[in-house]
């Protein structure tokens, strides 16, 4: 029976977490049918895993919390579709602090339908080599539309159905020699909200994710340069999302740096009492500073600004090492 292992926060503790901000003594381990317990004993290759320092992402170092804009080229995307020019939108986010950006040409919001491969490259592709002088991933399930997407200048695929969609796309990441992020969905956009099921959320995604992940190395990406999203919202209810927010870091046990998408999605808005997806960025603040606080690295998200306000403040209420001088 597989056990699973989620480091505790301790701001004096024993061990830093993937080589970044958050430290741990303890960790809880979970076993499935079995309830949650605490533990100090921590196998070698577990604390190994949850402790080696992640691979940089696009030059950038995750020893801290990075900000990824997202950059919508679509019509239709659940908050922002249409509503802005995405290369003025693009330079914005980077003026308004982030470090780095992801440009997308299909929204995969519930419901959503497919795009066909070439209005996605031709939605994409001008915006990319506009924002090219930044760190710049693509958000696609297409092998087609990514190798578009590299050749006009992004450097990094994200894409949410972790090789699922198109099995080509492993491959031309493993030829590229790209970093990649791989999103758990339960499902297709069209369907995926309809009916989702698991057994255990939390270790169901975890499961899915380590297959992914094997998947990539099998197709010759190695780990440091995967990145591991559990994809808030992709075919999971609100008590499935706010399960997996829980515990979060559990999924550090994976060894590869995580993403999270959170912003102004559907959950927030309910429970925040938040209609329009515009008016969800406290909440979107809320739930990525309590991530943050698990040493979650990278946060995709739509309000740049607010949020890197906050993780300033959020930073500077939790120096410790500053506090002690």
């Amino acid at each position: 029976m597989s056990l699973y292992h989620r480091p505790l926060p301790d701001p004096y503790g024993r061990h830093r977490l993937a080589g970044g901000w958050i430290r741990f003594s303890q960790v809880e381990v979970l076993e499935r049918g079995r309830l949650p317990r605490l533990g100090t004993d921590i196998p070698p290759d577990v604390l190994a895993r949850l402790t080696a320092p992640r691979a940089g992402v696009l030059g950038l170092s995750l020893d801290s919390p990075r900000v990824m804009g997202i950059v919508n080229a679509t019509p239709d995307s659940f908050s922002d579709g249409g509503s802005y020019d995405p290369i003025q939108w693009g330079r914005q986010l980077i003026q308004d602090g982030a470090d780095l950006l992801d440009i997308g040409g299909e929204s995969t919001r519930p419901g959503a339908v497919e795009v066909p491969v070439p209005e996605e490259i031709g939605r994409i592709v001008p915006v990319i080599r506009a924002l090219a002088d930044a760190p710049v991933s693509v958000d696609t399930r297409k092998a087609a539309v990514a190798r578009a997407a590299l050749d006009a200048g992004a450097g990094m695929i994200n894409d949410v159905s972790g090789f699922d969609f198109d099995p080509a796309l492993a491959a031309l990441a493993a030829d590229a020699r790209v970093p990649v992020c791989l999103m758990h969905a339960q499902g297709l956009p069209e369907t995926m909200q309809d009916d989702p099921r698991y057994d255990d959320v939390l270790l169901d995604v975890y499961d899915a994710l380590d297959a992914r992940i094997c998947r990539a190395e099998a197709a010759g990406i190695p780990r440091d340069r995967i990145v591991v999203d559990p994809g808030i919202g992709f075919g999971k209810t609100q008590a499935h999302n706010l399960a997996i927010l829980r515990r979060i870091s559990l999924y550090h046990g994976l060894g590869c740096a995580i993403l999270l998408g959170v912003s102004r999605k559907r959950f927030i808005g309910t429970i925040g009492g938040a209609q329009d997806p515009a008016d969800r960025s406290p909440g979107t603040l809320a739930v990525t500073l309590a991530a943050v606080a698990q040493g979650v690295q990278i946060h995709r998200v739509h309000d740049v600004r607010g949020l890197v306000q906050g993780l300033r403040l959020w930073q500077a209420v939790n120096d410790n090492e500053k506090a002690e001088t």
